[in-house]
């Protein structure tokens, strides 16, 4: 039977895993690499690294997804045909406690085991949680575009990379590693695999020097602008 001590033991280790898979994402659409929602051993035992070998495995004291490129998951062999124009990812951008929003980039590394990931397919997307509690929910982007100028076909290998920060800074890695197809060969886009969740929002980031001149927009705010055109674009979904 077990004793008070050994279940306060059991409790705390629940409790730790618990919380420690909070802050982290899941590509629902079109897939991962590999389930990486898995911490282990203290930054004592690795001298502070992020990971570090040790006989019977390796030590992830931050969990595996704060490490690059794709969240300490090696390539796959079981790759996900996408389209070649482009098309859906979904993901769960996961439970950042005490911050009510994350950032969000999407990168290509074109090849089997890319070197790197510097095409940039979709850059400064800003989900909006409802408040700095964690908050679980699913989000869909219906078209991701190819970086632009990059020329791809059918049955070239590549790794979609997906980046998430938090507001301090920290970076969140999850990869799926994908062959280019025909549209009528990748798995079929719907409302159960690609959707919003009602409390997740969505603002679009980038620069400017200036928005208008001598029109009635050149009175509208930036944020109020960004916050228009995410609406729109997302009212599409």
């Amino acid at each position: 039977m077990p004793t008070r001590s050994s279940l306060a033991i059991c409790l705390l280790a629940v409790t730790t895993f618990l919380r420690a898979i909070q802050a982290h994402t899941v590509l629902t659409y079109p897939g991962w690499r590999g389930d990486n929602l898995f911490s282990n051993g203290t930054v004592e035992d690795t001298g502070g690294l992020s990971s570090f070998a040790v006989d019977n495995g390796t030590l992830h004291p931050f969990g595996m997804q704060w490490e690059y490129p794709c969240g300490g998951m090696p390539m796959s062999q079981n790759r996900t045909k996408w389209p070649v124009q482009g098309g859906a990812i979904a993901f769960q951008p996961g439970w950042f406690s005490g911050h009510s929003s994350a950032f969000l980039y999407f990168n290509l590394g074109i090849g089997n085991n890319p070197a790197n990931y510097s095409f940039v397919m979709q850059n400064g997307l800003n989900i909006v949680g409802p408040s700095k509690e964690p908050w679980p929910g699913t989000f869909c982007l219906p078209q991701v575009p190819l970086p632009a100028g990059l020329q791809v076909n059918v049955g070239d290998n590549a790794t979609i990379q997906i980046i998430e920060t938090a507001l301090h800074g920290a970076a969140l890695y999850n990869c799926v590693d994908i062959t280019f197809a025909e549209p009528e060969e990748v798995e079929e886009v719907n409302e159960q695999n690609c959707f919003n969740s009602t409390q997740l929002s969505s603002n679009l980031i980038f620069t400017t020097e200036a928005l208008a001149s001598d029109s009635a927009m050149a009175n509208v705010p930036l944020v109020a602008m960004l916050t228009m055109a995410a609406a729109a674009m997302f009212a599409l979904i």
